[in-house]
């Protein structure tokens, strides 16, 4: 097709076709014309069963051949960016064998969301495997975040899980920093003594400055207690509710989450709910867990912490949403009050205190007697502040 300056611009495989049948049918024309009558009429039927013939043999013109890739990959990635489950992506790539390899490509693989990637651990196999990798060669930060959790705690295989989790630390995950800072704080993957607190601070305090919120608490509660960095209770208080007013706040962003009920929150009552924002008269839902904490969960739920030989004894974080375990014997910490149970961080413990461990280490029944007492004597019973929880040894 021409323009008015002379351009010419490339035909289309529908266009070559019409012109092609059309200047077919304009040459049948002129032979029919120098035909005799009979001659022209055998003509006739003769081109209408070729065209007849030609429209049930070739296929119609399919215009998705003629979309360039640069656009296609354009739309998947805008596509997987927005996608809420693997299924999404699964879709696209058993559709056709263009949308299979363009699906594959390394920036369609980059824009893949956290919830696209949420592989679940009963689905678990080495098809997953190779997806998650080939998401983290291309550079997806959550694809390393999650395949590094997975390789670290569930398939043992320490230095390339340490390795992807600093790799997408180094691209500001904040939760792939937070986890490091754990594992420092512990030890994890090694003896007792490769414990670095101040690595676990300096890591936590990044994650806290991109606004984890867990990271948030675990610096909170390590500076009131002086852990790993010299004791500032009131800087850590500070930390605490700003912990508080980021988890309140993205509870608020949410379009799904169900509207706040604000109540009067009366003493010894136990909230379902988020823990830290019932300390201040709201009953909010508790933050979902990140899809690497839930496919450890499940892991571990079916197999047990310890994967080999000579890993009994080892425990999972007491912290339902977790599903961090001890890579060592005694690698966590206990409550000091009960023995009972054991954390990976102080978030943990903060979180699992008002969720479920408040009634379990000092039962109700205590707290009702205690009361009666009080209340027979004629005074008040004194108040019971132990900072979020049973101290840890």
């Amino acid at each position: 097709m021409r323009t008015r300056r002379g351009l010419c611009y490339p035909r289309t495989q529908w266009e070559a076709h019409w012109r092609s049948s059309e200047e077919e049918e304009r040459m049948s024309r002129k032979r029919r014309r120098r035909l005799p009558p009979g001659e022209a009429a055998v003509g006739r039927k003769d081109f209408g069963w070729k065209m007849a013939t030609e429209a049930v043999s070739e296929d119609s013109p399919d215009f998705f051949d003629g979309l360039p890739d640069d656009l296609v990959v354009s739309i998947l990635c805008k596509l997987i960016a927005s996608a809420t489950s693997p299924s999404d992506l699964i879709s696209v790539l058993v559709t056709c064998k263009r949308l299979n390899r363009l699906g594959l490509n390394p920036l369609v693989l980059h824009m893949a969301s956290v919830k696209s990637l949420a592989v679940r651990a009963k689905k678990w196999s080495e098809s997953a495997h190779r997806f998650l990798k080939r998401c983290a060669d291309a550079g997806n930060l959550e694809a390393c975040y999650i395949l590094g959790m997975i390789r670290f705690y569930c398939l043992q295989n320490r230095g390339s899980g340490a390795s992807l989790m600093a790799r997408a630390a180094m691209g500001s995950h904040a939760a792939a920093l937070y986890s490091l800072a754990v594992i420092q704080f512990n030890g994890s993957g090694g003896a007792k003594g490769d414990k670095d607190l101040r690595a676990g601070v300096a890591l936590c305090a990044r994650a806290a400055f991109l606004g984890h919120v867990d990271a948030l608490r675990e610096l909170g509660h390590c500076l009131q207690d002086g852990y790993g960095v010299r004791r500032n209770i009131a800087e850590g208080r500070r930390f605490l509710v700003q912990a508080n007013a980021r988890e309140l706040a993205a509870v608020l962003k949410s379009s799904a989450a169900p509207s706040v009920a604000w109540h009067h929150h009366r003493r010894h009552a136990l909230v379902s709910g988020c823990s830290l924002l019932s300390d201040f008269g709201c009953n909010v839902p508790a933050p979902k867990a990140h899809p690497a904490n839930r496919f450890m969960v499940e892991w571990f739920a079916a197999r047990g912490p310890g994967g080999g030989p000579g890993d009994e004894g080892l425990r999972l974080c007491s912290h339902g949403d977790c599903g961090r375990p001890e890579t060592r014997r005694h690698e966590f910490r206990r409550c000091s009050v009960c023995g009972a149970v054991n954390y990976c961080s102080r978030a943990c413990q903060a979180l699992h205190w008002k969720l479920a461990h408040k009634a379990e280490c000092a039962p109700m029944g205590r707290w009702l007697e205690a009361d009666a007492v009080y209340a027979a004597v004629g005074g008040a019973p004194p108040e019971v502040d132990n900072g979020g929880g049973g101290a840890m040894y």
